[in-house]
């Protein structure tokens, strides 16, 4: 496969699962908003400085107001992670591989596309963030089954596996960060009791709550944590997203899993094995927040730096 086609398809989906986890931020923002007696920049400004674009916000913007954050989430143009600016991006790179990828996704895409520009166009009035919010993750669902069901399972498929697991990884450690990041000034007050209401908003907004109570059944800062980081089973939990990421990269190498024959496959395991004897105990007492931040996503950073270098930049 050429690297061009396979780097479309890989930002593609990276885009798509962007866009989805960019609604899932705001959700689980207004959904923790209902039974906080905080400011509003309190509650606003950490989503944006959690999600990596406080500088270019305040660039635009004086205040954190849930109005401009939002604005700035959804339509800001100048806003490369906004949901009409990371779609606009998949648009783009399906439309480059039009002839790779099924007449189906290419509808699928354009629908949605054409549904986020309505949106834009008569403004999403405060009562109605919910269900814009639902539309944005029913739409990209809605498109990973298509892909699932209409593109080949070669080579091509494992690219866009590839790329939606290491976005979706990405995006499960931020909206679970957001959550302590906001409730939880020091790392010393991680592991106190939070209201449970306030669990079961982030749980919600990750889909996640139903499955979590299934095993877990009680509402514990700690085990969802765990269920959100360390559980193998869950499609949203972080280390079901990175085995699944390694299991597409070696299926495009060919080569056999737990051995290494590039920098992507040896930083994806090396990844994977760390989350393998990871324990959430240990994690809660380092600190959720610097564990996220300055462990999981710097080496995530690390394992897509060498995907493009492997597999894009030749």
């Amino acid at each position: 496969m050429l690297s061009r086609v396979a780097s479309s398809i890989y930002w593609m989906t990276r885009y798509l699962e962007r866009t989805e986890n960019v609604a899932r931020f705001i959700d689980v923002n207004l959904h923790m908003m209902l039974d906080l007696n905080i400011e509003e920049s309190q509650q606003w400004e950490p989503l944006i400085i959690t999600t990596g674009d406080d500088k270019q916000f305040f660039k635009k913007y004086d205040k954190a107001t849930q109005e401009n954050v939002v604005n700035f989430l959804t339509f800001d143009r100048t806003n490369p992670n906004s949901i009409l600016s990371t779609l606009k991006s998949a648009r783009e790179n399906a439309r480059s591989i039009k002839e790779i990828i099924s007449s189906e996704m290419w509808q699928q895409i354009n629908k949605f596309y054409y549904k986020i520009q309505d949106a834009e166009k008569n403004g999403i009035a405060a009562d109605s963030i919910y269900d814009f919010c639902n539309m944005v993750k029913t739409e990209n669902h809605l498109f990973i089954g298509i892909t699932d069901s209409t593109m080949h399972h070669d080579e091509g498929w494992q690219f866009a596996r590839l790329g939606r697991h290491i976005e979706r990884a990405d995006k499960t450690s931020r909206i679970l960060d957001v959550k302590y990041f906001i409730l939880l000034e020091k790392p010393e007050d991680i592991g106190t009791p939070i209201d449970n209401i306030q669990w079961a908003a982030l749980l919600t907004s990750a889909s996640a709550l139903e499955m979590y109570r299934k095993k877990f059944h009680q509402i514990s800062p700690k085990k969802i944590a765990q269920f959100l980081v360390l559980d193998r089973e869950f499609p949203r939990a972080i280390k079901f997203c990175i085995i699944n990421a390694e299991q597409a990269l070696h299926y495009i190498t060919g080569s056999v899993l737990g051995t290494f024959q590039n920098e992507a496959e040896r930083q994806i395991g090396k990844l994977r094995a760390q989350l393998d004897y990871a324990d959430i105990d240990e994690i809660i007492d380092t600190g959720l927040h610097e564990y996220l931040v300055d462990s999981f996503q710097m080496q995530l950073n690390n394992v897509g730096n060498a995907i493009n270098d492997t597999f894009f930049n030749i």
